[in-house]
């Protein structure tokens, strides 16, 4: 069978990523709290280091999600009627393929749209999955999805996967924004798919964000890297200590960096310069952990319907199927 040759559509400018990077510092280092966005931690350093954590002992989401997808892929396939899949920050689509293979077996997926920041990443992949299933149109879309949901294809019935708890990532108000867009750029009894972190022991919590070998410190910490290397700042990366704890009022992990002595920090490239005193923390990522009624709420606020929910058997993450209201 003669294949569709993959589609790879840019949406991001070139010089997104560099202007955007000044931004949020000047925003977010400019101003109390201190705060640093998660997105600048994904370097190839970074990238790598997050791989590392995901195959840590102490780190369940991931491993979670992919059991709730290889033993629920056909129950999800079964509940919504999606001729096309999205899936929002794809990467390499490595646990969509569980995903895919279930709408493959089906015979009823058409096309696939993955979207990703990285274009060669996209583009190796579109590659290799346009070889995988060879009746699929592959679509790709280089966006950053907090810009570009408005670029996403139109036509035929979509489901749009949201995977690996990334959306607790995003502060209240920001997953509103983000529901809200997403819910403009999709036609009613389209289909969404979100993958969220439960509530937990605080335990359990901390040690997966806090690992014995150090790894989600390293990762952290590779903010500072980024900055001095991207923007030539001078931060002494030493002089800093990593600081994870669970904040049971927004119920989320709280990842900062807390400077372990006074420090002046001057970033050239954002024409900035940062007096830090000692104890004085960065904010750099959350994750919010979730119950299955405030994110039905949340979901329903935007125009969203939770149909189904699938967890794993400790019920420590969930797949949350939700359909766009009219």
């Amino acid at each position: 069978m003669s294949r569709p040759e993959p589609v790879v559509t840019v949406a991001l400018d070139p010089d997104w990523a560099a202007g955007a990077l000044v931004a949020d510092v000047r925003r977010g280092l400019g101003s109390q709290p201190r705060t640093l966005p998660p997105k600048w931690l994904y370097d190839d350093a970074g990238s790598d280091l997050f791989d590392r954590i995901t195959r840590l002992p102490e780190y369940y989401p991931t491993e979670c999600e992919r059991a709730i997808l290889r033993e629920h892929a056909d129950d999800i396939v079964s509940a919504c009627d999606a001729t096309t899949v999205v899936e929002l920050g794809s990467g390499t689509s490595d646990k969509t393929r569980t995903l895919l293979d279930a709408f493959a077996a089906a015979g009823s997926l058409e096309r696939f749209v993955p979207v990703d920041v990285s274009e060669q990443t996209l583009r190796d992949a579109a590659a290799m999955l346009s070889e995988r299933y060879l009746a699929v149109r592959v679509e790709a879309l280089v966006g950053d999805f907090t810009l570009h949901l408005g670029h996403l294809p139109r036509g035929g019935r979509r489901l749009v996967a949201f995977l690996g708890g990334t959306i607790g990532n995003f502060y209240v108000e920001e997953r509103a924004a983000f529901l809200g867009a997403l819910h403009d750029s999709l036609e009613p009894g389209d289909w969404f798919l979100l993958g969220t972190d439960l509530v937990k022991s605080t335990d359990r919590l901390i040690a997966a964000y806090d690992d014995a070998e150090g790894v989600t410190a390293a990762f952290v910490t590779n903010a500072l890297h980024v900055l001095n290397r991207e923007l030539g700042a001078d931060f002494d990366v030493e002089a800093f200590s990593y600081v994870p704890f669970w904040d049971p009022r927004q119920e989320r992990m709280d990842l900062r960096l807390r400077a372990d002595m006074p420090h002046r920090v001057t970033i050239p490239g954002a024409d900035l310069v940062v007096d830090l005193a000692h104890g004085e923390e960065i904010r750099v990522e959350i994750s919010t952990k979730f119950r299955p009624e405030r994110l039905r709420d949340e979901l329903a606020a935007a125009g969203f319907e939770a149909e189904r929910t699938w967890t794993d058997p400790a019920d420590e993450f969930a797949l949350t199927l939700a359909r766009r209201l009219p």
